[in-house]
Parts: C-alpha cells; structure tokens; sequence
C-alpha cells in the first residue's frame, strides 16, 4: 500500500504488523492499498441458492422461523433474512411484482442434498408466496445486489448488531419495515457465527465483536434525491427502535453513511480506537486520509 508520505510499504504478519492489524477493519485510513495477496479457500464453481418470499402479514412469522432454524443450520449453509419488495423478474410470479415482503435466502457450498433439506424444513413450515431455487455460479451470486446497487441511487444507510431475534426486536421490525416509502429500500439480517467467530476479538481492527450475532442493515435507496428524504427518516427511526435490543452502540462502519466522530468511536469501542489512533499517527499523522471513518492521529 502507499502511505501518506508516499512510500510503498507492505503490510502483513512479518512485515509492519501494525499497520497489518489497522488495516483489517481501519478502512482506508492509512493509505491506498495497490496489491492484495489472499489465502483461497475451496468455493463452487456451482453452489445451490433458493430465495422463498412471504407478505408483510407473514413478517412476524417469517422471523420466529428464521430465529428457530438458523441456530441449528449446518456449517456449509447459511440464510439472510431480507426485508424487501419483490423484484420484477421473470422468476417471480407477475401478480407479486414490487410487493413488499420478508425473504429468507439460502445459500452455502454443502451438497444440493443438505441445501434442499434446509429449504424443505422451511417450506413445510410456513408456505412461502412464491420460491426460486437453482444451481448458481458462485460468481453470479456475489454478483446478485449490484443492480440494485447501481451507480446513480440516493442511499442512506444505518446499521447494527442483535445477539438474537427476541420477540421484541421481531416487534420492532414488524412494525417499521412497512414504513419504508422507496420499493427500493431494504433492510438485511446476516447471521455472524461459526468461522466468523473463531477469529479472535482483538486478532484485527474490525469494528465488531467476534460473539454470535445477526449484523443487521437498514438501507435506504431511492432514485432521486427528492424522495431520499422520507426514507432517510425512516432508516433513522427504525435504528433508534433498535438501539435498546442492540449489542452495545458498536456497529459496521462499512453500515454507517455518517461519520460523526462520537460514532466511529463507539463503533471501535475505546481500546481498538486508541490503537488506531497510535497507528494512525505513526503512518498518516497529519490526516490526508480523512474521507471516511475517520481515526485521528493520535
């Protein structure tokens, strides 16, 4: 990567490990990173995928569910809850095009046998309004949110983490996802466990604990700036709903849209934050890199 006063310095666990450690969750606060060396794991090419969609009366429902499954998933296979409106693509029948609903998501790189276990039990549980399931190349499903993510979109978006679905976090989703004014705005539960957890708390900079949990995102996008406000609120609204059913006041950075410094600090919590800070002081002390979540040198 190139640091602030220009040099190019390699970052890994013999060389800077400092600035190894701040990287892995700091951002982009101690240069620009110009070359990745990754460690591969084994993935695909072909991976099963299904998404099964209920209406919002379902909602409480959907996420009781989810609750009761997701503890009990195999290694291989996980599922994103998604508050969301039915896309218009030939998959989904005509009549539920832009409905607003509950998704759950499934996905992993087990056998097509296990993956379909997991949306039988589902199925036969709550019958979905509609479901798609099929073989996908891994690559087209890191690709499945860019055109909803298109450049050109106003977005907004809060995040945060809850150690579980209580049935008062479930509430609290119930009663704001139908809020949302833009077709486009979306609110995701990713479910954090398993090899997400074995990582050490303070084994990198990232701005989240390493304990079970659902990282949640609410997202407001909108085509025009015009129409960004109400959402905007919205998101807003049903973050602070969230707040007493949170995990602390740590959140995602890469879930924050501002950048108030009081945020990013408890995003880090005291301790990851002063280390940063040291860092940053010693690779970018006079903050050119500050578009962003910013770290003051310290």
């Amino acid at each position: 990567m190139v640091t602030a006063d220009g040099q190019i310095q390699r970052a890994a666990a013999d060389k800077n490990p400092d600035l190894f450690w701040g990287i892995r969750g700091g951002g982009g606060n101690f240069g620009v990173v110009t070359e990745f060396e990754f460690r591969l794991h084994e993935a695909g090419p072909i991976v099963p995928v299904g998404l099964l969609f209920w209406g919002l009366e379902q909602g409480p429902n959907v996420l009781h569910l989810a609750r009761e499954i997701i503890t009990t998933l195999p290694r291989e296979v996980n599922i994103i809850i998604a508050g969301l409106n039915a896309p218009p693509t030939p998959f989904v029948p005509e009549e539920h095009h832009h409905l607003p609903g509950y998704a759950l998501v499934v996905a992993g790189f087990g056998s097509a046998d296990q993956h379909e276990r997991v949306v039988a039990r589902i199925r036969q549980a709550l019958p979905p309004l509609w479901e798609f399931t099929t073989p996908m190349p891994y690559v087209a499903l890191q690709q499945i949110l860019d055109e909803a993510n298109a450049w050109g979109f106003h977005t907004y978006d809060k995040g945060t983490y809850l150690e579980d679905l209580s049935d008062e976090a479930i509430e609290v989703v119930a009663s704001h996802l139908p809020r949302k004014n833009s077709p486009l705005s979306v609110l995701l539960f990713y479910r954090l466990d398993e090899a997400y957890s074995q990582v050490g708390e303070d084994d990198t900079a990232f701005s989240g604990g390493r304990s079970p949990r659902f990282a949640v995102f609410i997202v407001a996008v909108c085509p025009t700036p015009q129409l960004l406000a109400a959402d905007r609120e919205w998101a807003r609204s049903f973050w602070e709903a969230l707040r007493p059913h949170s995990l602390g006041a740590g959140s995602y950075v890469n879930a924050m849209t501002e950048f108030g410094e009081d945020r990013v600090r408890a995003a880090y919590g005291p301790a990851k934050y002063e280390r940063l800070a040291k860092i940053k002081g010693k690779y970018d002390p006079q903050n050119l890199f500050h578009h962003n979540a910013n770290i003051r040198p310290a």
